[in-house]
């Protein structure tokens, strides 16, 4: 494996603003008051995973704060030096965990990430693959599930193990060709088409909730999103599927696409609004995170920042709604030692940390090890194991360590990315057979 080589410094082409990086009408974008809320105090520092990997300042959440400093007040360029530095960041939001500030470091990240994308626009054209991915297939819910079609075809016709056993594998990109080997079996069309748009709850209806079923989620792991919906039900909850629903927006957001992002969000909006559901209930940590942060995202629009922060109150993470019904009465023991990865997203994001482990804790026979950093990042952050493979992987690598200490059958987390990745990280350290990563929803209906 090539190993990660930061770039230690900041070039002097990044000394002083020019052309080459112009920000006319952007630099508003930048709350400074937040951004001086920063005491530089160093309690980041320990909780960044790209900052413990390289030891450098601009590796930080306190040192890229400084950078976004010098680009608002016009002391740095929006150069690609700038945007090197925001891209290394995972955007895990352990370091908002740890500020004593309460400084919404994730919110600024999303900020900068969207000045250096629209600086880029006003100077050149968006990359054809760039512009395939935010404009032309995640916004459009129908190409995303005939990519997933695709993607079934290929493993019912044993493409992939094919390629797989040739080495034809090897012609794809070197962190998608690692990628694809954890990835499981995609569910067919014809189940996808014939799902209910609506399940009963067993007895008394307390609440009627809204699945958000999200784009890749309802593709790569639709039977974990019928679990979470069978949970619910037997937990007291009509289950609606809405129709119209889309993307999060979360990967445009993260990405610098924030006007493609609130696009999807009010679409969203209108959607759930139209269904008349009590509550909106996801099992995607990083999904859930930008749903609850919607009025954030919609501050000062007179149109929709009211429907927005209606619609975020109304958000529930799968974990927190089965936490606050009635206890579910789990049959099947589960005698297996287990431990639980916090999803960045979830922990950080969404302070959800203790319901996962209470609904674990209350599988007969299943015993809870925790590892020595459940909620340090996993590396996968998004699409930063595509874009940061070195990085990403290493970060992997040292979670696994830890996930190897705790002598665990079974991986456990909250959100598809993170699945992805602990696969990746078992295949790494060559414990297949020997240790199962597993979504928890889809472990909790294997109780029931």
């Amino acid at each position: 494996m090539s190993e990660f080589k930061p770039k230690d410094s900041i070039s002097p082409a990044c000394a002083s603003p020019s052309s080459a990086g112009r920000t006319d009408g952007l630099l508003e974008l930048f709350d400074m008051d937040e951004i001086m809320n920063c005491m530089h105090c160093g309690f980041c520092l320990p909780t960044c995973p790209t900052f413990v990997q390289t030891g450098l300042e601009t590796y930080s959440p306190r040192g890229r704060i400084a950078l976004m400093k010098g680009v608002a007040t016009g002391q740095l360029a929006v150069d690609a030096e700038f945007e090197h530095h925001m891209n290394a960041c995972l955007g895990c939001r352990a370091c908002e965990t740890a500020c004593p500030a309460g400084v919404p470091y994730g919110g600024l990240l999303e900020t900068a990430r969207e000045v250096v994308q629209e600086t880029k626009k006003a100077q050149e054209k968006p990359s054809a693959v760039r512009n395939l991915i935010f404009n032309r297939v995640f916004p459009y819910p129908q190409r995303v599930k005939r990519l997933g079609n695709v993607l079934w075809a290929a493993q019912a016709l044993g493409l992939q193990s094919f390629a797989d056993r040739t080495g034809l594998i090897r012609i794809l990109p070197r962190e998608l060709a690692e990628m694809q080997k954890a990835v499981g079996t995609v569910a067919s069309p014809r189940e996808r088409r014939t799902r209910l748009p609506r399940m009963q709850a067993e007895g008394e209806t307390k609440f009627t909730v809204g699945l958000f079923t999200g784009c890749i989620m309802d593709v790569m792991f639709f039977e974990t999103n019928q679990a979470t919906a069978r949970l619910l039900t037997k937990a007291g909850c009509d289950v609606v599927f809405v129709p119209q629903q889309g993307c999060c927006g979360a990967m445009h957001a993260h990405s610098g696409e924030m006007s493609g992002a609130k696009e999807l969000a009010k679409r969203n909006i209108e959607a759930f609004e139209r269904s008349g559901v009590d509550f909106v209930v996801n099992n995607a940590g990083g999904c859930g995170a930008a749903l609850k942060e919607y009025g954030h995202w919609f501050k000062g629009d007179p149109d929709w920042e009211e429907r927005a922060r209606r619609f975020a109150a109304r958000n529930r993470d799968a974990n927190e709604m089965l936490a606050e019904l009635p206890p579910l009465s789990f049959s099947k023991p589960l005698p297996a030692k287990v431990t639980y990865q916090d999803s960045c997203h979830l922990a950080h994001g969404q302070g959800v940390r203790n319901q996962p482990r209470e609904l674990l804790r209350r599988i007969p026979g299943l015993e809870l090890v925790e590892m020595r950093q459940p909620d340090s990042c996993c590396g996968s952050a998004g699409t930063y194991n595509l874009t940061q493979f070195d990085m990403s992987m290493q970060i992997l690598d040292g979670k696994m360590e830890q996930v190897r200490e705790t002598q665990a059958r079974l991986i456990v987390t909250s959100n598809p990315g993170c699945l992805l990745q602990m696969k990746q990280g078992i295949l790494r350290a060559g414990l297949a057979g020997q240790m199962e990563a597993v979504h928890i929803m889809d472990l909790l209906d294997r109780a029931l």
